[in-house]
Parts: structure tokens; C-alpha cells; sequence
């Protein structure tokens, strides 16, 4: 996830360094536009030098409005996700307590919603793997599932019926 951001970021810099070299030849552009104007007055090709101008203008616009669209995406975005991630941590939190889990299951559960298989968990928490098998058992009888899958079945269910939140 920080290594999606500072790419983000970095894009970011890029464009933005863009539009400002961009604004900068407008600018220019614009300015010989004046001068070309006042010293020779109206004609097609000042007419159309400025039209290029001006364009160019709408462009560098365009593009900074575009830049700032996707920054504000991206923040709404990363707020959303975050609000999933302690929506789901609520919702876990208040389920091992509904099923009355010991705090050795609710470990247990919560590394088996993270992914990990039996070997792992029995390997992280310093346990054999008939202690690991048997606590998933009373964790899935306490939730009321047959399996892992059904396990992590179960949260995702709440989240989307309920809209994350």
C-alpha cells in the first residue's frame, strides 16, 4: 500500500511539473501575443497565434483541474478503505465476543481470517497443531460454520449486506 502511494505521488510530482512547465510556455505565449498585437495590430496569423494560445491555456487548465480531481479521488479513496478496514475490525471484534470466544481462539480465528493455515498459526502462537485444530473447531461451532471458508464467509456477508458500515 506505501509503495502504490509514493508511486502515486510521484506520478503526481510528474504531472504537476507538466502543467507548470506547460502554464510557463502559456504565459510566454501570451505575453508575445500582447506585444505582437499592440506592434502590429490584428491579423490572421496573430489571430491565430493566439488562438493557439489561448488553447493552450484551456489545456493547462483542464490539466490542473484533472490533477486535483484525481488527488481528492485518491484521498476519498484511501478514507473509504480505511473506513472498511475498522468497520471490519469492529465487526470481528464484536462477533468473537457474541460467540464468547477464549482469548486463545479469538487469536486462533483471527489469524485463520487473515489466510494463514493451521501449520502457521501453530508456528506463530508457539502451539502444536492438534492444540491449533482443535480451537478452529470450537471457533467454527461457536460461529456456527463448518469451515474456514464458511468462517470468513460470514464477515464479508455483514459487510456487504450492511454496506461496510
Amino acid at each position: 500500500m506505501i509503495q502504490r502511494r509514493h508511486a502515486f505521488e510521484r506520478r503526481t510530482t510528474v504531472m504537476t511539473i507538466i502543467v507548470i512547465l506547460q502554464l510557463v510556455a502559456t504565459i510566454f505565449f501570451l505575453v508575445d501575443f500582447a506585444g505582437d498585437l499592440r506592434a502590429d495590430g490584428l491579423g490572421s496569423h496573430l489571430l491565430a497565434e493566439g488562438a493557439a494560445a489561448l488553447a493552450l491555456l484551456a489545456g493547462v487548465s483542464f490539466g490542473a483541474a484533472q490533477i486535483r480531481w484525481l488527488v481528492l479521488r485518491v484521498r476519498q479513496d484511501e478514507a473509504a478503505v480505511a473506513t472498511a478496514k475498522g468497520a471490519l475490525a469492529d465487526l470481528i471484534r464484536l462477533r468473537f465476543s457474541d460467540w464468547r470466544l477464549t482469548a486463545a481462539e479469538a487469536d486462533v480465528a483471527l489469524f485463520a481470517l487473515k489466510g494463514c493455515d493451521v501449520a502457521e498459526i501453530a508456528a506463530l502462537r508457539g502451539a502444536a497443531a492438534g492444540t491449533v485444530r482443535a480451537q478452529l473447531a470450537r471457533v467454527y461451532a461457536k460461529a456456527g460454520v463448518r469451515s474456514h471458508a464458511a468462517l470468513m464467509a460470514l464477515f464479508i456477508e455483514e459487510l456487504v449486506e450492511t454496506g461496510g458500515g
